[in-house]
């Protein structure tokens, strides 16, 4: 093959994977928003067809946009704030409510870039699922652990998100010692794993773990 033939080729190669890395973000993010607007028209439409008494394609989700927006409105008020403040403390009043709902909201805060949640602390680096693997995670609290007759042991708490929904991860306990934490801000580590290992930076370097903020 001459030299010639093989920059071409080298060139559709290229223009290739770059079609792959503008198509394949295009369709994940197409691929969700219509299964989210799937799910909400088929809670509210039937509801709202009903009442109307014929069937208007996409009600559901025009009717939940309002409502966020109603919502979001309120909240920039006094009243509004006062009301939802109230509902909330009403929630966490009870026992397995507010537990449920206590986890999802900061869950949702962690991953509300440029918000005031502060769920996941720092990034980190843990050896899962064996020794010598590796993976990207977020420290969320700190537990420690004691039994009868042993002294006390102190994890890290990190949060391992599952792209491409990173809502869905799993929680590992990890010694103090083990933890490795990057000196990546929490917005540049969610990148990375959102983008499945795309996203990176030059170099990755490491920092001594700082105090982790314990959250109840």
């Amino acid at each position: 093959m001459s030299d010639e033939s093989t920059r071409i080729w080298g060139e559709l190669r290229n223009a290739f994977i770059r079609g792959i890395g503008v198509l394949i973000p295009l369709g994940l993010t197409y691929w969700f928003f219509r299964a989210l607007l799937n799910w909400v028209d088929g809670i509210l439409s039937p509801i709202l067809e009903g009442w109307i008494g014929r069937e208007v394609p996409g009600l559901g989700f025009v009717t939940m946009a309002i409502l966020i927006l109603l919502v979001g409105l309120l909240t920039r008020n006094l009243v509004g704030r006062l009301l939802f403040t109230w509902f909330e403390r009403l929630l966490r009043s009870i026992p397995f409510v507010r537990s449920v709902y206590g986890a999802i909201k900061d869950l949702v805060g962690a991953f509300s870039l440029g918000g005031k949640g502060k769920t996941f602390q720092h990034v980190a680096m843990v050896e899962y699922p064996r020794q010598g693997l590796y993976c990207i995670g977020f420290v969320t609290n700190e537990m420690r652990y004691a039994s009868e007759g042993e002294k006390i042991r102190e994890f890290v708490n990190v949060y391992i998100p599952n792209p491409p929904n990173p809502t869905s991860g799993m929680l590992v306990l990890v010694p103090r010692k083990d933890v490795i934490t990057l000196n990546l801000s929490v917005e540049e580590g969610l990148k990375l794993v959102l983008s499945g290992g795309i996203v990176v930076p030059d170099l990755l370097t490491g920092k001594p773990l700082p105090p982790v903020s314990r959250q109840k």
